[in-house]
């Protein structure tokens, strides 16, 4: 068995890699918490296509904003639809 000793110096190192693998995931969760997403965000993230997206608005299922042409989700909509569908 041999014994590895952990200097001031590997545990500083250590310490800024944690805070930027941190740093690096607070920064994508804050870009994906906005209020209102636009139908291409919508898509990506429930990876589903145009046509399923019109048919979750023209069923009901999916609570939507349209300003001009562009369709705009509350976030909280999408989050309760998706655990209002949840299945065990």
């Amino acid at each position: 068995m041999t014994v590895e000793f952990i200097t001031k110096e590997d545990l500083n190192q250590l310490k800024k890699e944690l805070i930027q693998e941190i740093t690096g995931l607070l920064t994508k969760n804050t870009a994906s918490t906005k209020k209102w997403l636009r139908s291409v965000e919508v898509r990506k993230m429930l990876s589903i296509s145009p046509g399923t997206l019109q048919n979750l608005r023209i069923n009901g299922n999916l609570k939507y904003t349209k300003v001009g042409s562009i369709f705009y989700y509350d976030a909280a909509d999408i989050a309760k639809m998706m655990s209002d569908n949840l299945t065990a």
